[in-house]
């Protein structure tokens, strides 16, 4: 058993449905919720993920959705988390 970095609930590793969500330890649940919102996010900031600064801030995304990253860094600039 592991505990979710999101929920902070206890989750089976075995009963993990996407490999991708063992980066950040996080339960089936809290990584559906993220690939929602990550869609969301790519659609209202019209992400290109060709380009790889759009791949980098949708990257900041993921890790200020999962308590990683300060979520402050995006309101100086909601694309790059930068200046």
């Amino acid at each position: 058993m592991k505990i979710c970095s999101k929920c902070g609930k206890d989750y089976d590793e075995a009963k993990i449905e996407d490999p991708l969500s063992i980066k950040y330890a996080s339960c089936n649940d809290c990584w559906k919720e993220w690939t929602s919102y990550a869609v969301m996010v790519i659609n209202e900031m019209r992400f290109d993920m060709s380009y790889p600064e759009h791949r980098k801030a949708l990257k900041k995304h993921e890790r200020a959705f999962f308590g990683l990253d300060s979520v402050e860094e995006f309101k100086k600039n909601p694309e790059t988390g930068q200046n």
